[in-house]
């Protein structure tokens, strides 16, 4: 299924020129606090911010998955790998593309709280979808003022608890094997309000050998101490457990998509599937603060926040044992126990046309590291069978591993005059990273027998870096007409590689990376926000963006990935969003992102690790792997009041992209379409709903995403074909 080039600009002039109806609706001003760290209409700022509103967030859908709603924002991109090994990659503007498993830079909050630790790694897992108000999603120059990335920002809000107790169960069920219990309830009592909400999700996974759970709760509670002071309290669990089923080649992927990947036994011994390696994953992880705000004065609010979490990893890789009983490697199976915590405080003055927030905070993360062989202790895999993987075998790394983000900050905007605004702010952070090695040995460092390996050894890896920047934003907003505004920002921002990034060097030693150093990027915006009707909203930017020493995959094999700096890249793109009530009934919405990614120096990389001296050429003007060239999003919904009847076509589309820096192997681009419909009933005090939808509907073979710079060429990870989703729930308020 072909994307027509004229799909985009057909439907925007459709809701543009869409005739009006006697009761058609109006479109409500969307107040967002991520811009600006204070509650604005997000039609006055100079920035390119959207918002998801809840009903898009839960209405007839698995809520389970980021990649489910956020796509629909025009220079964002979520995929997964189609298994819950490597959780969701999130892009914004190509940022972030070059992650292995979850999310790097761009900063993550959940009610205030960071879901990204100091190092600027993050994961989505715990976004809690079905109890969510709105995601704030910040593009472009001002995420610079968040500290420690340079992509953007995404922020989720959980829904207040209603005024009266209620409680909503819910059951989903559908392809391929999937299963998903849900819970919420809340209530308010007196100045004491709270909602949570809990899930167990289950999936047989559309490839082989890709069967995975997650278990979530949420929790958010907020006491009013007085008329000027409130005390709020969040809570986030995560329990995920997958089987990873690797990536595969073009000629797996050609002859069965759906097959699990294969990795090397030593020698001439062949390939062994990841089922016979046991490649798996956990993970768990939870966390919880408390934010207190307080209206000093009139003029005067000030805001302090505290938070902790632990993070606890385990996964085995499909590494074989020779690979392992290398002296400096760090076996097959890489664990992590992670404590992180912060604090913010921050104050903010009003005073008649101008409004400033001066802030400061730190986060710290503290992890044990370690790493163990996948298996056995056999010297070869020459009589190795599948007992002989899959589970903890003997020690090969053992570090504690620091990392510290200390920040202070300055936002503000001047109304200059009635038509025009001017914000801006700057920023002082500092990154710190150290590691204390505790795995030292002269002999016997492979965990296993051979004379070979015993002559080895493995000294103390331990050091220690930081990274420092001032990052700044400036914006000016031009209210040329009552609907429409102008606006345009610059700013600077950097990014420090994070701790997985400094887990692993190129040359294949043990110890950080510690070579590796931030990319800075200096970053341009122009855009308008206009008002075609009071029903229909245009927003539309154009945007380029200057990086140095761009951090990119060195190596990557076996479960092992290495980094690097390359030169400079560049990016510049346009982004379009349109959204339409087009009558009571009917509503519409279309975003369009063009965006070209490339490398403006030439640079070498390596191949398989490893890689002592990087000898493969990455031409200047290569493309950025894993970022797609174009992608479009349109949705039309339509609403039946007097029946209860909700339903909506939805259309995505991406061009294609590369998986490696080289541009060697790509990707092409797909378009799938999807459909769901259901009812609500009222009852007295239950409300019911009943919904259906059908996803990927005419049966589109693609592949979903990549495996960046994969040395053995597993790139591919192919998305499902058609599926099918039913859900029911049952909602009592006393």
């Amino acid at each position: 299924m072909k994307t027509s080039r004229h799909t985009p600009l057909a439907l925007a002039l459709a809701l543009i020129g869409a005739p009006a109806a006697a009761d058609e609706s109006v479109i409500a001003p969307t107040v967002v606090i991520t811009g600006t760290r204070v509650e604005q209409n997000s039609f006055d700022l100079p920035m390119a911010i959207d918002a998801i509103d809840g009903a898009t967030i839960q209405e007839q859908r698995a809520n389970v998955n980021l990649s489910e709603v956020i796509n629909r924002v025009p220079g964002v991109a979520a995929a997964g790998k189609e298994n819950y090994t490597q959780e969701q990659s999130l892009t914004i503007r190509g940022f972030g593309a070059r992650s292995q498993f979850g999310v790097r830079g761009v900063k993550l909050f959940a009610d205030g709280i960071p879901a990204s630790t100091p190092d600027g790694q993050g994961g989505t897992g715990l976004f809690d979808l079905a109890s969510a108000s709105r995601i704030e999603v910040l593009r472009g120059p001002f995420s610079a003022l968040y500290g420690n990335h340079s992509g953007g920002v995404v922020q989720i809000f959980t829904e207040d608890g209603p005024e009266n107790f209620t409680l909503t169960p819910s059951f989903q069920a559908g392809s391929p094997g999937t299963t998903r219990y849900g819970l919420k309830f809340g209530d308010t009592v007196g100045n004491f309000n709270y909602s949570a909400s809990v899930s167990d999700f289950h999936t047989d996974g559309y490839r082989d050998y890709s069967r995975s759970e997650k278990q979530q709760a949420n929790f958010k509670a907020r006491l009013r101490l007085n008329e000027h002071s409130t005390l709020t309290m969040v809570g986030n669990y995560l329990s995920q457990e997958g089987q990873d089923p690797l990536g595969l080649t073009i000629d797996q992927l050609s002859s069965d998509r759906r097959q699990q990947g294969q990795a090397s036994l030593s020698g001439s011994n062949g390939l062994r599937t990841a089922e016979f390696f046991g490649a798996r994953r956990s993970l768990e992880n939870s966390q919880g603060g408390f934010v207190f705000e307080t209206a000093l004065s009139s003029q005067d609010t000030l805001r302090a926040m505290v938070y902790l979490g632990n993070r606890k990893n385990a996964q085995y890789l499909a590494l074989n044992a020779v690979t392992q009983s290398n002296a400096t490697a760090s076996g097959g199976l890489s664990t992590f126990d992670r404590d992180y915590w912060g604090t913010n405080l921050r104050w903010t003055r009003r005073v008649e046309a101008v409004t400033f927030t001066v802030g400061a905070e730190y986060e710290r993360a503290d992890e044990a590291r370690r790493g163990y062989r996948n298996g056995s202790t056999i010297a070869t895999d020459n009589t190795s069978t599948s007992s002989d993987y899959g589970f903890r075998g003997a020690l090969k790394r053992d570090e504690r591993n620091v990392a510290e983000q200390t920040a202070a900050f300055f936002q503000g905007e001047w109304t200059l005059r009635p038509d025009i605004s001017l914000s801006g702010g700057l920023r002082y952070t500092r990154v710190d990273f150290s590691t204390d090695d505790n795995f030292i040995c002269s002999s016997n460092c492979s965990g296993a027998a051979g004379a070979a390996q015993l002559s080895r050894a493995n000294g103390d890896d331990s050091g220690s870096t930081h990274h420092g920047a001032w990052t700044s934003a400036f914006g000016a907003l031009w209210k040329v007409t009552q609907t429409t505004n102008l606006y345009a920002n610059v700013g600077r921002a950097f990014e420090a590689p994070t701790l997985v990034e400094l887990a692993y060097r190129p040359d294949g030693g043990s110890g950080l990376n510690l070579g590796l150093q931030p990319s800075t990027s200096m970053q341009y915006e122009i855009g308008a926000k206009t008002f075609l009707t009071d029903r229909t909203r245009l927003d539309a930017s154009v945007f380029y963006i200057d990086t140095e020493d761009e951090i990119v995959v060195g190596t990557n094999s076996g479960g092992r990935v290495s980094y690097q700096n390359a030169g400079d890249t560049s990016r510049k793109g346009f982004e379009l969003a349109i959204d339409s009530r087009i009558t009571d009934a009917v509503g519409a919405y279309a975003s369009l992102t063009l965006l070209d990614a490339k490398f403006e120096d030439s640079f070498l990389t390596c191949g398989a690790p490893p890689c002592t001296t990087p000898n493969i050429e990455v031409s200047a003007g290569n493309k950025l792997a894993s970022v797609a060239n174009k992608s479009f999003y349109g949705e039309i919904t339509y609403r039946h009041t007097a029946s209860g009847f909700l339903g909506g076509i939805e259309y995505r589309a991406s061009g294609r992209m590369y998986a490696n820096d080289t541009n060697a192997d790509r990707v092409g681009g797909y378009g799938i379409a999807s459909i769901r419909g259901g009812f609500t009933q009222k009852s007295g005090s239950w409300t019911f709903t009943e919904f259906a939808r059908i996803d990927n509907l005419f049966d589109k073979e693609y592949v979903g995403s990549v495996y960046v710079n994969d040395a053995n060429g597993r790139f591919y990870a192919p998305a499902a074909e058609r599926t099918w989703l039913i859900g029911l729930s049952a909602s009592y308020a006393l």
